[in-house]
């Protein structure tokens, strides 16, 4: 538990930014949704105003999951959420994967979205302290365009067995370091498969993974489910399928993430 409490003391220090946005035009609600001023070496931009994302953080804490306790009511912090205010309720929701015994927490992401890439140093570290019967799972967003490429490089980086150790560096890549272009331009896919060839994949393989039909079946599922969770843009948390987290802050989405996660962990043990 002290890695979250150290997340989102550190969150505190970081910008509140807008959401990226679908092709519609429509912002996310889960999102944040007013800047504050920061470093200028922490400090992404909204996405509107075409600012860059926050230097990546280190690789988060490695302590594993299954070390960590089961968060208490006075483990939690504010009020219990309520529905409307603080999440969405889901029509019909279910898990993306689910587990028997498990609770499922979804980051709906994009790599070139800068708000998702500022989110990262705080939903890494908070991924890692969740109990050993939560789990978590990135969900790329396919908004179209590049979007889906990085999509598809996500799906092609997990069943090449690099998706965990090119997560962060991919954002860096982005938006830190810009070797790539995410929205400020178009990365073909030898582009994408190149800078995975930099973590021991042959580019080649990489490019012709990424068009494969199972990264392709695993691209539709990941649309499908955004658009039952009735999202419009990223980061979005969703948890277990049923709720949807607004919040108004990145730090207050984490927060009302954990009380639904206790509740719905509360809900399993009590059958």
């Amino acid at each position: 538990m002290k890695t979250r409490f150290a997340a989102l003391a550190l969150a505190a220090l970081l910008p509140i930014l807008a959401a990226c946005k679908a092709d519609d035009g429509t912002t996310n609600t889960s999102a944040p949704a007013e800047p504050a001023a920061t470093p200028a070496s922490t400090e992404p931009a909204a996405p509107a105003a075409g600012g860059e994302a926050a230097a990546l953080a280190a690789e988060g804490d490695k302590t594993a999951a299954s070390a960590a306790p089961a968060p208490t009511t006075a483990a939690l912090t504010g009020p219990a959420p309520v529905e409307g205010a603080d999440y969405q309720l889901i029509p019909n929701g279910q898990p993306f994967q689910p587990a028997a015994g498990k609770v499922e927490v979804v980051e709906i992401f994009g790599y070139v979205c800068p708000a998702c890439a500022a989110f990262q140093p705080l939903v890494g570290p908070w991924k890692a302290g969740l109990p050993s019967d939560v789990n978590f799972v990135y969900v790329p967003a396919m908004f179209g365009g590049t979007w889906d490429n990085y999509a598809r490089a996500f799906y092609a980086a997990q069943t090449l067995g690099v998706q965990e150790k090119t997560h962060e560096a991919l954002y860096s890549a982005i938006h830190s370091q810009k070797t790539l272009k995410g929205e400020r331009g178009a990365d073909s896919v030898d582009d994408i498969a190149k800078f995975y060839g930099a973590y021991g994949v042959d580019p080649k393989q990489f490019a012709a993974t990424m068009g494969s039909f199972a990264v392709n079946a695993k691209t539709n599922s990941a649309k499908q489910f955004a658009q039952r969770s009735q999202i419009s843009g990223t980061p979005s948390i969703i948890v277990n399928g049923k709720y949807l987290v607004k919040g108004k802050s990145f730090p207050d989405m984490l927060r009302i993430a954990d009380h639904l996660i206790a509740r719905e962990r509360g809900a399993a043990q009590a059958h």
